[in-house]
């Protein structure tokens, strides 16, 4: 069931210093490099195998020497983390709460977590709603953090909630930045109403802020890797450019 406005609020306050504590020992003053909210699509196009595929995408990631050699280049050689799948209007769930990753053993346990959480979401495709909590959840975080990421991943458009460009603008404006994953599969390349592919409609419609990028997976199988490529270049501070489309390997 999606948590109603007072629950999600409760939730965010009880479950981010627990969830730091579990990965990470993180006390509130603690500084982070990157404070990273990532929003992974939960809707109904997600089938059970796509849903285990994206949860086994993340962790693996996550866990990966890559992602963790650009946590150990910045100043604090950590990140915050908090995973929230999305749906519905009215569906986000918190599924990870606030944790500190600062090398294998805390990205390990977000990892284990992350794989043995249930889907909680329902409904299609509010990424407005979404990137809303995202930004409650920065402003709530336990934790200063020296960039703050917003981190989209989806197979399809914004179809319910607000307007997506309001949500989007002002999350820039409070010096967010929003990058986008599009997840390229039969029947994802949006609008064929639109007549764009899903990863330029995220470019003109989701990300924004300094430096922000949309990465493509061509297909789940090629999850992992694009969200790795994505990964580093968020928490390395690396400069993909603002309006620069890249694609996972294909190999």
């Amino acid at each position: 069931m999606a948590l109603s406005r007072r629950a999600f609020l409760v939730s965010v306050a009880g479950t981010a210093l627990a969830g730091a504590a579990v990965c990470g020992g993180a006390l509130a003053e603690d500084a982070v490099d990157v404070a990273l909210v990532l929003l992974a699509d939960g809707s109904g196009s997600i089938d059970p195998e796509e849903f285990r595929l994206q949860r086994e995408g993340y962790a693996e990631a996550l866990a990966s020497n890559e992602v963790l050699s650009a946590i150990a280049s910045n100043p604090h050689g950590r990140i915050g983390v908090v995973f929230v799948e999305w749906g519905a209007p009215e569906s986000q769930e918190i599924i990870v709460p606030w944790s500190v990753i600062d090398g294998p053993d805390t990205a390990r346990a977000f990892g284990e977590r992350l794989r043995a959480e249930p889907k909680k979401t329902f409904g299609y495709n509010s990424i407005s709603n979404a990137v809303d909590v995202a930004v409650k959840l920065l402003a709530d975080a336990p934790f200063a953090a020296g960039r703050e990421v917003i981190d989209v991943s989806g197979d399809g458009p914004n179809i319910g909630g607000r307007d997506i460009h309001a949500a989007r603008d002002e999350a820039v404006a409070r010096g967010i930045t929003i990058n986008a994953l599009a997840i390229r599969s039969p029947g994802s390349s949006v609008a064929v109403s639109l007549g764009i592919p899903l990863e330029d409609y995220y470019r003109q419609n989701v990300i924004g802020g300094p430096g922000a990028f949309v990465e493509t997976a061509e297909g789940r199988a090629r999850f992992a890797q694009a969200i790795r490529t994505k990964l580093v270049l968020e928490i390395a501070a690396l400069d993909a450019g603002p309006r620069i489309l890249r694609r996972a390997d294909r190999g």
